[in-house]
């Protein structure tokens, strides 16, 4: 029995000590949690979905429209030469997109993590600087301008949408009862009314079964629903660049608040180590005229 005393005595000296280690991860933890700027890190995960989705989709579908379009509208390679040439470079600026925003995404994360008030909790020492507030402003602009062109973006991503749902519509139309009474060679799809292609394309337009065809095939299926996706991804990409803008402009006015805050209490401090060294010479000479 005596010598299980000594055990018992270092197991109990042992536990407070690893409560104390358990209850210090958890307190580590929960600041960490706490610095975590959450805004941010949705605003990040909804612009990555959307300029994925945008990006992603967009680069196939044009793929599977020239396609199409070689197959049945333009089967001339000279008719359709300018749009291969757009193409190519609108998949240029596709990748010049993605590559920027996963880098710009980073950039805004990192500064609402420094930005944060819980981050501002933990350290203490942290101070506002006039480059600061320059960085943070110029953020604002710029994610102001990115929004306004992600605006126009998405505008223009809806154009092939409502030109591939003009087509859906004919060839639904076509299955209709009103559509078997008439003659259903004289519903067409004219490309070259849009300007896709030139007027003196060959053939240029589809009709009857032959439209009923192209709207069988796997490229116009896939495109037409990339499409609407990657029109989706714009729209969510607008949507997290306003979140942006709204934590962004917080973060400033914050930032103002916080120098300005910082300027008053260093304008009373001074005062009172003014007042202070008044009231030390005073007494000094006070003790000197009483010597």
């Amino acid at each position: 029995m005596d010598g299980m005393k000594p055990a018992m005595e270092s197991t109990a000296e042992e536990n407070p000590d690893e409560r104390e280690e358990s209850k210090g991860c958890l307190d580590c933890c929960i600041k960490c949690l706490g610095g975590v700027p959450y805004a941010s890190l949705v605003a990040t995960i909804l612009c990555f979905s959307g300029v994925a989705l945008f990006c992603g989709c967009g680069h196939v579908a044009l793929t599977g429209t020239v396609t199409m379009l070689e197959n049945h509208f333009s089967r001339i390679t000279s008719d359709h030469a300018t749009l291969i040439n757009v193409v190519q470079i609108l998949q240029y600026i596709i990748y010049g997109i993605a590559s920027f925003f996963f880098l710009y995404g980073i950039i805004l994360l990192a500064e609402g993590f420094y930005t944060t008030s819980a981050v501002k909790e933990m350290h203490s020492e942290f101070k506002t600087t006039v480059c600061g507030r320059c960085i943070s402003a110029m953020f604002v602009f710029l994610t102001y301008i990115l929004g306004l062109a992600w605006l126009g973006i998405f505008g223009f991503s809806a154009v092939p949408v409502f030109l591939f749902y003009n087509m859906w519509t004919t060839c639904a139309a076509m299955k209709s009862p009103i559509a078997n009474l008439t003659s259903v060679d004289n519903i067409c799809v004219d490309v070259r009314q849009y300007g896709v292609i030139p007027w003196n394309a060959d053939p240029g337009k589809a009709c009857g079964q032959t439209l009923a065809d192209i709207c069988n095939t796997s490229e116009f299926y896939l495109s037409y629903h990339l499409y609407i996706v990657a029109c989706a991804g714009a729209g969510a990409t607008v949507i997290a660049l306003i979140h942006y803008l709204m934590i962004l402009s917080a973060n400033w006015a914050y930032l103002k608040g916080a120098c300005q805050q910082t300027h008053a209490y260093q304008d009373i401090k001074t005062k009172d180590d003014a007042e202070l060294q008044d009231v030390q010479s005073r007494s000094k000479e006070g003790l000197n005229s009483y010597s």
